[in-house]
């Protein structure tokens, strides 16, 4: 049988190297596709270049990707709480499930017109149960030694080929038997499918049946073994992450050209005072130290990984398996900052008349965030939408001020209402500005509280989105401290060299995080 396979930075470069339509699905499937892209490429072109490459081997080429991918697949399990492994399924009306059907079919009709004979023919139908017998063992623990004799004794394909050579072989009780085992193995959540199995009478739709409940089966165990190692990957993570990384460095001494990059970009920014993020946790405004210390310099170049133009400025190398976790966080923080800006002109406007009104401003974002929910699309019509969610904003504040018995809105504020809420769509437009740099204090206070174990303070303006705020910050967090403990040899190195070029005296410390429980 055919088996099937379980705010924009400057950066001076135009090539992208991560898909932003890339899929988040956390299948095997989508998390190869994220590694065959965000594979560093020593054959780009416009790449700066910190030191000559070296001729390698294909071998050794071959045995830095493996472990690069290993790498991947542990940092996506570890960082990934909800990692689930998923069936690789080709899309409908491609020529691989063409051609998977036509197999599929041709294997299923060979071995009915097999068992059709007269007398029946066994080939096919063993083979089929030496894959299920193996598929069986492949389910056991190191405990199950019982089990393991009963699938050796009954499922013997010696045995089985003698019996089909003198006419003795009972199929039936085979698939009995094979049902019953998968039932004892089987996740609680397959008990449904194993009951459907015992209900079918004929061979073939049955063995096709075992076959497509076994896959099932397969996927459930590998997420087991994901779950089970999380806890024991998480300790060591660290530094396996990092001698794999080493490993792949020794061999292109330039793939961290563009993270170096990002860094001198981010002191550049502070030390010249042309920092467009206005952030700090001491407000806004505040002016940023002159004498930069390595860990200011860098909690404030992941600031700048949520404003990142993905399209044309190359993502820093340490952080490519991440850079889709960071442009989602960077959609939801657009989508929230222009929900906060909205919902800041409604309430200026309508004062004392709905505030505190219980339900109100939960209605209000909602319906917001559903209108934006395809801004990302390039389908997504701006100039509608704002439209749209203006219209929204006035009948729900007409409805509630008729609710209370409060004057209506004139003509002419209402007007003026729906005007200030649709400039909200210019990204230069004052009040979302407002927002997005307060959006930004408070991140980036989150990450230096969290060093200080205390706790970081909300700005103004944003009580509306401050749980879902909080839910990005603790994601952005973990990303941060996990990413920090893994390269700090290296931030630590090339942020020294950075700060000396800039005539700040870079003290030793390590801007290394921790993980945040």
């Amino acid at each position: 049988m055919p088996k099937e396979d379980p705010g924009k930075p400057p950066c001076g470069e135009e090539e992208g190297r991560s898909d932003p339509a890339e899929s988040p699905e956390p299948s095997e499937q989508s998390l190869s596709k994220r590694i065959r892209q965000s594979t560093p490429n020593p054959g780009r072109g416009n790449t700066p270049q910190s030191s000559p490459p070296r001729f390698v081997s294909v071998e050794e080429l071959m045995e830095t990707a493996k472990g690069v991918t290993n790498m991947a697949l542990a940092h996506e399990i570890v960082v990934n709480g909800g990692f689930q492994v998923t069936p690789s399924q080709p899309p409908e009306g491609s020529l691989e499930k063409r051609v998977k059907d036509i197999m599929h079919k041709a294997f299923w009709d060979c071995l009915e017109a097999q068992l059709g004979e007269d007398p029946p023919l066994y080939g096919h139908a063993i083979s089929l149960l030496g894959e299920i017998k193996e598929t069986l063992l492949s389910f056991l623990l190191p405990g199950h030694g019982r089990l393991r004799h009963q699938i050796e004794e009954v499922l013997d394909l010696d045995l089985i080929q003698q019996q089909a050579e003198n006419g003795a072989l009972d199929i039936s009780k085979l698939a009995s038997f094979i049902i019953d085992m998968m039932g004892m193995l089987c996740a609680p959540s397959r008990d449904e499918e194993i009951q459907k199995l015992r209900d079918i009478t004929t061979i073939v739709p049955l063995f096709k049946a075992i076959f497509l409940v076994m896959d099932m089966m397969k996927i459930d165990m590998a997420n087991f073994a994901v779950s089970s190692i999380r806890p024991h990957l998480m300790q060591q993570s660290v530094e396996y992450e990092r001698k794999k990384f080493q490993e792949f460095l020794d061999k292109q001494p330039n793939a961290m050209d563009f993270t170096q990059k990002w860094l001198q970009d981010t002191a550049n920014a502070l030390l010249n005072g042309d920092w467009e993020g206005g952030a700090s946790s001491a407000g806004a405004s505040a002016p940023i130290p002159s004498m930069l210390h390595p860990l200011i310099t860098h909690n404030h170049a992941y600031l700048r990984l949520l404003t990142w133009d993905h399209g044309s400025c190359p993502f820093p190398e340490t952080l490519l398996m991440d850079q889709k976790r960071f442009q989602e966080m960077q959609w939801d923080l657009d989508e929230l900052t222009v929900a906060a800006a909205v919902l800041l002109i409604v309430y200026n406007n309508a004062g004392a008349a709905i505030s505190g009104l219980p339900g109100l401003m939960e209605r209000l974002k909602s319906t917001v965030r559903l209108l934006l929910a395809e801004i990302q699309s390039p389908s997504f019509n701006v100039d509608e939408a704002f439209a749209t969610i203006a219209e929204q904003m006035c009948m729900e504040v007409g409805g509630s001020l008729a609710q209370h018995g409060f004057s209506p809105f004139s003509a002419d504020r209402l007007s003026a209402l729906k005007g200030q809420i649709i400039a909200v769509k210019l990204p230069d437009n004052s009040i979302r500005k407002l927002i997005d740099s307060r959006i930004q204090t408070f991140l980036l206070g989150f990450l230096e509280s969290s060093q200080r174990r205390c706790a970081a303070t909300l700005p103004g303006g944003l009580a509306p989105i401050q749980k879902e705020l909080e839910e990005i910050a603790i994601k952005f967090g973990r990303l941060v401290n996990y990413n920090k403990l893994v390269f700090a040899p290296h931030y630590q190195r090339i942020l020294q060299d950075v700060l000396r070029e800039g005539g700040c005296p870079a003290p030793g410390s390590t801007p290394a995080g921790e993980i945040d429980s």
